[in-house]
């Protein structure tokens, strides 16, 4: 079976398992307390037969299977629906804040590759130096996020007043540098968990890579220790670095939440966290299935380059 056939067919399995996700996430955002009505009902100037009105307008007061129903036939079709916050198209609330969350996204994923692949390389080379940068990946990995950015606001932007402490940019047609100098706070704390976990997953793979007999192999007919780094070892150890990667890139999002919270950055977190204080259903159903699209597809990019790094699964 050729690439093509497998990707195809792996793109074809993950149908069914993003249906289910959406009827699991569906059901479980309708069983919690409370909806996306309620804010209505601190107002004493709304009284129940508006609610009940709103309710019928909305299809809220149709069983909740005919109610997935007509989303998902919607949903298929390109409709997502309307906010219950501001009845705008939900299209429309998340497209206004994809570039945000793609800049962040970006630059936070470029930074921690380089720092990861840097950071292992040098481990590899200096063994001495492993307890060092483990030690420091495991407070990486145990430190909130939320901490990491109070303090960093605190000590650049509060303290030494280096980089601005929040938003995206001073005012609208800002250029290129002031831009960059307020995405370098929120991306450097986004990367900084994944660089502890990434350095961990890549330093572990390449110690085991280092230690096959093959290397030793290599060591005793006189191939010097960079040589074998770069060139035969660094490449089997990305193999499960890899899927790491591509899975946690997809997981940004989440870290973006919190970010873009502390640093009042326009993204899709900052919207996200609206959603789900006012429990929009169509919102969050549309962040939902964005989140599992994203997870599926990056599964099969992670396919793809497995088989551009080791040519054996090429022909498997």
């Amino acid at each position: 079976m050729n690439g093509f056939q497998l990707t195809a067919r792996r793109a074809a399995q993950a149908l069914p398992l993003l249906l289910l996700v959406s009827v699991i996430g569906f059901t479980l955002l309708h069983l919690v307390p409370g909806g996306p009505l309620d804010v209505y009902l601190s107002s004493p100037n709304v009284r129940a037969t508006d609610i009940a009105r709103l309710r019928e307008a909305y299809g809220l007061d149709r069983p909740l299977a005919v109610q997935y129903l007509a989303w998902l036939a919607a949903f298929v079709r390109g409709d997502w629906g309307y906010s219950f916050t501001d009845g705008r198209p939900v299209l429309t609330r998340l497209l206004e804040r994809v570039p945000a969350t793609l800049e962040l996204m970006a630059s936070a994923l470029a930074i921690a590759l380089v720092l990861s692949l840097v950071v292992s390389l040098w481990r590899a080379r200096r063994p001495r130096g492993g307890a060092v940068v483990d030690a420091m990946a495991t407070a990486g990995i145990s430190l909130p996020v939320f901490w990491l950015g109070l303090v960093a606001q605190l000590l650049f932007a509060v303290a030494l007043r280096w980089l601005p402490s929040s938003g995206r940019m001073t005012f609208d047609g800002a250029g290129l540098a002031d831009r960059l100098r307020h995405l370098a706070l929120p991306a450097l704390v986004l990367a900084t968990v994944h660089v502890a976990a990434w350095t961990r997953y890549l330093g572990a793979s390449l110690d085991g890579v280092l230690r096959a007999p093959w290397m030793r192999a290599a060591r005793s007919r006189g191939v010097r220790e960079g040589t074998l780094l770069a060139r035969h070892a660094l490449r089997p150890a990305l193999l499960p670095f890899v899927t790491v990667v591509l899975l946690d890139a997809a997981l940004l999002v989440s870290g973006a939440v919190v970010t873009e919270s502390v640093f009042a950055w326009p993204g899709l977190g900052g919207l996200f966290a609206e959603a789900l204080a006012r429990r929009d259903y169509a919102l969050l159903m549309a962040f939902l299935m964005l989140t599992s699209t994203a997870i599926v597809t990056l599964n099969l990019v992670a396919d793809v380059a497995y088989r551009w790094i080791d040519p054996r699964l090429r022909d498997a």
